[in-house]
């Protein structure tokens, strides 16, 4: 088993939205990721799955240092990600890139391909001649070398998720998280992109956080997935198990909506799970489990106590009261 490359231990991350009163002025806090925990191995591709508003992009977020954690740690090679005074050390920056859902609003439309994938190789130095690496990067993603004097308003939307890709391998980084790289592009397109992201995790041995809604993709491309759920996970299985034996009942949720196109598939599902009323708001999020009022299976014990993580099978960890 390959070691583990990225370590998460129990991180939070708040956001005060307002306040409430005139006087006390009590904050209004959003804990849109609220104790995670979870490591992703060497040269795997670990896949974070959730709704919308589940918290799963801000991790991605905090992990890359768009954000500084509120509480928790992320270490990256067994060595902590922030130093004295929490203070995101510099020499590990450019081993942890990402790239972002949308390309078209991640790319600087005013800058040429080349000044764009130019840029991390300016800032934190390149070995040889820049505009020769920067052919080597549009090459390496499948790019014809006259790109790099085009503008982005100018290419697809594929073409510019493999810009945007080249601009992350740039630095030369161990460590990418893709958010949700494919949701944006055509479906003619997410095949080439995913094929492209998966030949170069096996050239390079990149490890991979993939942050996705599409819980039929991560059957195809992750090593192990976990699943969130308003700021916090509920399951975490190797990807196999976890879609022939899901636990909670959330994941039964989810996996019993994929649609699928003949009765084989349909009979691999779980059983039909019906989710009772909305997602909670995040402002509001329900004491205990914060799945229990859509929950069918809930118990007294879910409506007051959040349960822990729980280890069910070798590998296998759930956070539900009726799933032990």
């Amino acid at each position: 088993m390959s070691a583990d490359l990225l370590t998460v231990s129990d991180l939070k991350k708040h956001f005060i939205v307002g306040y409430r009163g005139i006087v006390a002025r009590e904050p209004i806090t959003v804990k849109a990721v609220d104790g995670v925990s979870f490591a992703v191995r060497e040269g795997e591709t670990f896949g974070l799955v959730g709704e919308s508003g589940s918290g799963k992009s801000t991790v991605a977020y905090t992990v890359v240092g768009m954000y500084k954690p509120t509480a928790g740690d992320i270490a990256f090679q067994g060595q902590s990600l922030y130093g004295r005074g929490g203070k995101r050390r510099a020499d590990l920056r450019k081993e942890i890139q990402i790239v972002f859902q949308d390309p078209g609003s991640s790319l600087n439309p005013r800058r040429t391909i080349k000044d764009i994938v130019g840029f991390p190789l300016r800032l934190y130095g390149s070995n040889g001649d820049l505009q020769t690496r920067i052919l080597e990067l549009l090459q390496m993603v499948e790019l014809p070398a006259d790109y790099m004097h085009k503008y982005p308003q100018m290419l697809g939307g594929g073409e510019k998720q493999m810009v945007a890709i080249a601009r992350a391998l740039a630095t030369s980084p161990s460590f990418v998280i893709l958010d949700e790289p494919t949701s944006a592009l055509d479906v003619s397109i997410q095949a080439k992109i995913i094929n492209l992201l998966l030949r170069l995790q096996k050239e390079f041995h990149l490890s991979y956080l993939f942050i996705t809604h599409d819980l039929s993709l991560m059957r195809n491309v992750a090593s192990r997935v976990a699943i969130m759920y308003l700021g916090k996970i509920c399951e975490i299985a190797d990807a196999a198990e976890f879609f022939r034996n899901p636990y909670h009942p959330y994941t039964q949720m989810l996996l019993s909506s994929i649609p699928v196109v003949s009765d084989e598939e349909e009979a691999l599902k779980p059983k039909k799970i019906a989710s009772l009323g909305e997602i909670p708001s995040p402002i509001n999020v329900p004491s205990g489990c914060s799945f229990h009022p859509r929950c069918p299976q809930s118990k007294d014990i879910c409506s007051s106590e959040d349960p822990a993580m729980v280890e069910v099978e070798p590998g296998h960890t759930v956070r539900c009261h009726i799933s032990r």
